[in-house]
């Protein structure tokens, strides 16, 4: 069964918060501290607690760096009065005596490569700065190795980024579902002055990697690029499945507080094996029509869109021997499959019922085996697969290739096995 995970981004999205969300989904922090702890990466340490946004309790991920490494500048950038957090970002300069170090693509793929992780988390991570690259060169019209740039080069959007990627590896996420970004309005401070909503590099991210945006009334940035960038590089898909269940949720709070709840919901979901239609039954008695009759009328009603045609023998009045016709349809071929029963039988009236079934997902698929191609039918309980040959082209296998029709199954079962081997 596939691992599927559901990002809820109606509050934005940024590094802390994803983090945040992961471990409260189940990510090992241990693991992510062992992998930190090996980066050559020094003045900073990791803290997590709980937190309490527009009353909904959350984890709050936060970098803590040491003075060495803050950047003076955050007090203009955001405004001096949001300064509780200590999530800071750093950049190339001299300020009070403290010097800043630039951190390009090159320099950041060393530090992960000599990161102690796996390779699926090496292979995320820089996946992820790759995005952010290239729309900070994209923005600034330079090549990606020549970005200097202020959002990836800062310690904590580096440390967000490896441990977002850290987290989902341990998590096991296979899938990654991201229908839309909700984005704020109005303009923002950043280091090269004061920017549209969103900020140039959140808008390459989403036009380079066909993210969905929805723009909401808040008055201020939701989306970073750290967070977009995090989005574009992990998601699968931007469709939600029409059935699931919620197997774990997990909250990430985020820093700044807007005219919304300020959390990324993340949901461990499974889709549902089964599906509920709505679907009529009828049926009705005959003991005056001929059996060469019936078997026309079974072939029509099937051709004419019946789901399943079937005849049951009974005994009815005066001890006539008759036939109970079973007709399985949808409610919009009832009337077209009716006047099929009432011209080719002799019955005087039908009776039906509006049902409700349960049935499993199923696909058609086309299987290449030793014989030649055939088709089968896959259905999906709880994550599993089962695959039936479908009866028509096992039948033409076996009069095509002069073997019997259950040898002919049983290969065209095998191959479909082996394909799925081998994916």
């Amino acid at each position: 069964m596939r691992k599927s995970l559901y990002f809820e981004c109606y509050s934005g999205i940024s590094g802390d918060m994803t983090v945040a969300a992961l471990l409260d989904l189940g990510a090992d922090r241990t693991v992510l501290e062992k992998v930190l702890s090996s980066l050559p990466l020094p003045g900073f340490k990791i803290k997590t607690g709980r937190v309490l946004k527009s009353g909904i309790d959350a984890c709050d991920f936060d970098v803590v760096l040491d003075e060495d490494n803050h950047d003076h500048d955050m007090a203009y950038l955001h405004g001096h009065e949001n300064q509780e957090h200590t999530h800071h970002k750093t950049h190339s300069h001299s300020h009070n005596g403290h010097t800043h170090i630039h951190r390009g693509i090159k320099e950041i793929r060393e530090i992960i490569d000599r990161g102690e992780m796996t390779p699926h988390a090496r292979e995320l991570a820089l996946r992820i700065f790759e995005v952010l690259a290239q729309a900070e060169a994209k923005a600034h019209r330079v090549p990606v190795e020549e970005v200097h740039f202020h959002e990836v080069g800062a310690v904590d959007s580096i440390v967000d980024i490896i441990s977002a990627a850290v987290c989902l590896d341990n998590l096991g996420i296979e899938e990654v579902i991201v229908p839309v970004l909700c984005e704020g309005r109005g303009t923002v401070r950043c280091q090269h002055g004061i920017l549209p909503i969103p900020v140039p590099a959140v808008a390459n991210i989403i036009s380079a990697n066909k993210l969905n945006i929805q723009f909401t009334d808040v008055q201020g940035e939701l989306v970073t690029p750290t967070g977009a960038a995090i989005a574009a590089a992990v998601k699968t898909s931007d469709r939600l499945p029409e059935h699931f269940s919620i197997r774990k949720i997990g909250i990430g709070a985020g820093k700044r507080q807007y005219d919304c709840p300020g959390i990324l919901r993340v949901m461990c979901i499974e889709e549902q094996s089964e599906e509920r239609d709505t679907i009529i039954k009828m049926e009705t008695n005959i003991d005056d029509c001929s059996g060469e009759a019936l078997g026309i009328v079974l072939e029509k009603l099937m051709k004419a869109g019946a789901k399943d045609v079937h005849y049951i023998p009974a005994y009815m009045k005066k001890n006539r021997p008759a036939w109970v016709l079973n007709v399985i349809c949808r409610e919009e071929d009832m009337e077209a499959l009716q006047e099929i029963i009432f011209r080719e039988t002799t019955t005087i009236g039908i009776r039906y019922t509006k049902m409700e079934r349960t049935v499993l997902k199923r696909e058609q698929r086309t299987v290449e085996t030793p014989l030649g191609t055939a088709e089968v039918k896959v259905c999906t309980f709880h994550g599993e697969e089962y695959c039936y040959p479908e009866y028509e082209s096992a039948a033409r296998l076996s009069r095509e290739m002069g073997i019997s029709y259950r040898k002919a199954y049983e290969i065209v079962l095998e191959s479909f096995k082996g394909m799925e081997e081998k994916k």
